[in-house]
């Protein structure tokens, strides 16, 4: 990012371009043999059909730190697991592939649900959840990263940079979230970032003033990156939230078990582009619209559960606050692009706007009427106590899926 700014608590590892890759990968190689490193993909099959999961496994297989590798895989019939299994078959590292839609998975649900543990609806928490599960069981792996399967731009640099914090021993980071500047070679991405979570965390502050968690928030580059590094211990005491607000509600989560001096921020490309949601102007409820209502509704229940007040005529008043800072700031994006040769659709990002200001209310009233919506699924060392035998089960499940 050119700067080497620390703005916070949450330590910032910049990328001033001046240590090769090669010289990073070989000091990485050396702390795996210490702390042995795993990697967890989550993925809908149909990520299999395209481009970059392709060129994902191919750079993938020539890492040489890796000992683990557990793609979580959502939306796959029988005949698309065995395809899986075919896809992946490439891969020198010891590698199991998570059917979330198997039977076996299925059974091992209906088997917590008996002991009243419920996991929610399927979705990207739920493979995380499933996939942490399987790694802590494994054994093979203290340090995890964590990244998806549609990048495009992905590169060896992207892995050994979101490692190598949580991996060395020197280091006392327990996390480590990638940041990056979203974009396609010709228009500036990130929107959610850019158009909801700034400007949402800057209209709270309006209101509450610098409190803590909004203090924290603003810490972050990129908030809502899926790149992420854990070590072991951590992922068997946190809970994963189950909606759309996976990646900020993990970062609340963490807020209450790390000291900021545990937890990092580091840059891990100069350039990251992967598949985008839509806008949803016309179906609310999907795309990133829907994701804008649950990020904005894990801020508030957070917030409300540090003491903050809210009700329904301060929410109005925070939407429209909301809105001006926003339509400020994509103001501030279009100058910024048209100085750097990128194109710039304001029409279209004041439309996202509107639409996103409308959410913003929305969620401060369900969040009104309901504040134990927000679903969140219990820690693994929470389930291993009120059930000793059932990671040992749910490891025997996946090992027969991928025999």
């Amino acid at each position: 990012m050119g700067d080497f700014f620390q703005n916070s608590e949450v330590t910032t590892l910049h990328n001033f371009r001046n240590r090769s890759l090669e010289d990073l990968e070989k000091e990485i190689l050396e702390c795996s043999t210490k702390k042995p490193i795993g990697l967890f993909i989550p993925s809908l099959y149909t990520e299999l059909e395209r481009p970059a999961l392709k060129q994902m496994v191919s750079i993938l297989k020539e890492i040489p730190y890796l000992g683990e590798i557990v793609i979580g895989l959502d939306g796959a019939s029988e005949k698309d697991f065995q395809f899986a299994k075919d896809f992946f078959a490439g891969l020198p590292q010891h590698h199991r592939i998570i059917w979330n839609d198997g039977p076996r998975m299925k059974h091992f649900e209906f088997r917590l649900t008996e002991e009243n543990i419920h996991l929610g609806n399927p979705g990207k928490g739920k493979n995380m959840w499933y996939g942490l599960g399987y790694m802590i069981a494994s054994g093979k792996s203290e340090a995890i990263a964590l990244h998806y399967a549609d990048i495009l731009t992905y590169n060896r640099e992207i892995l050994a940079r979101l490692i190598y914090p949580v991996c060395k021993p020197v280091f006392n980071y327990k996390f480590c979230k990638g940041f990056y500047f979203r974009s396609d070679e010709h228009k500036m991405n990130g929107r959610m970032v850019r158009l909801l979570v700034s400007p949402l965390v800057r209209s709270l502050k309006t209101f509450f003033g610098p409190i803590d968690y909004l203090v924290y928030l603003n810490s972050f580059r990129y908030i809502l990156a899926g790149e992420i590094a854990i070590q072991i211990d951590l992922a068997k005491n946190i809970r994963i939230p189950t909606d759309f607000g996976l990646e900020l509600g993990l970062l609340t989560e963490l807020d209450k078990h790390l000291s900021p001096n545990q937890i990092c921020q580091v840059e891990i490309a100069d350039q990251y582009d992967h598949r985008h949601q839509s806008e949803s102007f016309e179906n609310p409820d999907k795309g990133l619209s829907r994701m804008s209502f649950d990020i904005a509704r894990t801020i508030y229940a957070k917030m409300a559960s540090s003491g903050s007040t809210f009700s329904e005529g301060m929410f109005r008043s925070i939407k429209a606050t909301y809105h001006r800072i926003a339509l400020e700031m994509v103001e501030q994006y279009q100058n910024d692009a048209l100085m750097n040769g990128l194109t710039f659709d304001r029409h279209r990002e004041e439309r996202l706007v509107d639409q996103l200001s409308k959410n913003v209310y929305q969620a401060g009233v369900s969040y009104l009427n309901n504040p134990s919506q927000n679903q969140m699924m219990p820690t693994w060392n929470w389930v291993m106590a009120a059930v000793p035998e059932a990671l040992h089960e749910f490891y025997q499940l996946v090992e027969e899926d991928n025999a």
